[in-house]
């Protein structure tokens, strides 16, 4: 069956379901508040995850996240998806065990064969890390979406957290950007197959492996990049705290979203996450918009921003890339310099 035409003509028609704005999500939880004596990390710091404590050697991490179609594949679709939604387990430490369905399907529309190489992309990649799709739900929808509520396990002495980096770190960027700009590209039917397939290649790799050698290099901070941008997500790890410095010329980007952008291919989330986080961010005069929006860009399923110490930083690199990880050291942090992230262009 080919289900690749079928599910094209969906994707081009229906876009992509945008998420709400940061600064609107941020008014909707500042009054949602729960306290628990083993609550570890709940609404608090913008965390990627829920965790709470079982006993003083396992916590639970809690997360649940989905998307719409970005590509013409039902399977890589899929893939993604699940990758997406795994990723803030592993931002957290965790390693993901069990995971439910979440799912919309269009049933007057499509075939049971198309949600069915969706769901198989999925349990895919959650075999991939060890964990085990155990059920889930599914509505009828107009629009297709489809991600994963996921739970992991980590010991609640190990928990990383978002807004704990320590001055004198090195922050490591686990995958390249410029995933919303292309994926916005990808359904105006711009992008060559070829670049296509690369960007998918991306887009469905697990941040498991990045998150293992997180661990192992001792990491004090770590989030994932993805729908506030890298920048807006950068701000969340300096929490105001500190200056995270960025040097633009070693953060890894596909160059190709540079030319798109240039011809205004952006999504409004990533022109949202720019209104919205440009003015703590302090940027040199020498950087021209287009490579300023792939700061900013709406990311699914970014990389690993991670804060490592110094003496660890090279190695975690190069643990990275040996596991076929597009790593890259891309700043420090300093004590706080008046913006939550400064960035040059070393070029």
């Amino acid at each position: 069956m080919n289900t690749d035409a079928k599910l094209t003509k969906f994707v081009r028609a229906s876009g992509c379901a945008a998420k709400l704005s940061p600064g609107s999500l941020a008014e909707s939880t500042c009054h949602i508040q729960s306290f628990h004596k083993d609550l570890i990390v709940g609404f608090e710091g913008n965390e990627d995850a829920g965790v709470y404590k079982i006993n003083d050697d396992l916590a639970i991490v809690q997360t649940v996240d989905f998307i719409t179609p970005v590509v013409d594949d039902p399977y890589i679709y899929g893939q993604i998806a699940a990758a997406n939604s795994l990723s803030d387990v592993f931002a957290m430490g965790a390693d993901a065990k069990t995971a439910l369905n979440v799912v919309g399907f269009d049933s007057k529309n499509h075939s049971p064969e198309i949600l069915s190489e969706i769901m198989r992309g999925g349990q895919d990649k959650a075999t991939e890390c060890g964990a085990v799709i155990v059920g889930g739900h599914t509505i009828q929808t107009p629009e297709m979406v489809y991600g994963l509520s996921c739970t992991g396990f980590v010991h609640p002495q190990k928990v990383l957290r978002n807004n704990t980096p320590k001055i004198g770190d090195v922050l490591i960027l686990t995958k390249p950007l410029g995933m919303g700009i292309l994926i916005t590209a990808i359904k105006a039917d711009l992008l060559d197959p070829v670049l296509a397939m690369k960007v998918a290649e991306n887009l469905r790799t697990l941040n498991y492996k990045a998150s293992l050698i997180a661990r192992e290099s001792h990491a004090s901070a770590c989030t994932d990049v993805t729908g506030f941008g890298f920048m807006g997500h950068m701000r969340e790890m300096s929490a105001g705290n500190v200056t995270m410095r960025v040097d633009l010329a070693k953060v890894p980007y596909f160059p190709e979203a540079i030319e798109i952008a240039s011809m205004g291919i952006i999504p409004a989330g990533s022109h949202a996450n720019r209104d919205y986080n440009k003015p703590h961010v302090y940027l040199a005069s020498s950087i021209e918009f287009e490579r300023e929006m792939i700061l900013f860009d709406a990311q699914t399923s970014g990389g690993l921003l991670v804060s490592v110490p110094q003496e660890f930083a090279q190695q975690m690199v190069e643990k990275c890339i040996d596991s076929g990880l597009n790593a890259a050291i891309v700043g420090d942090v300093v004590a706080y310099e008046g913006y939550d992230i400064v960035v040059t262009d070393s070029n």
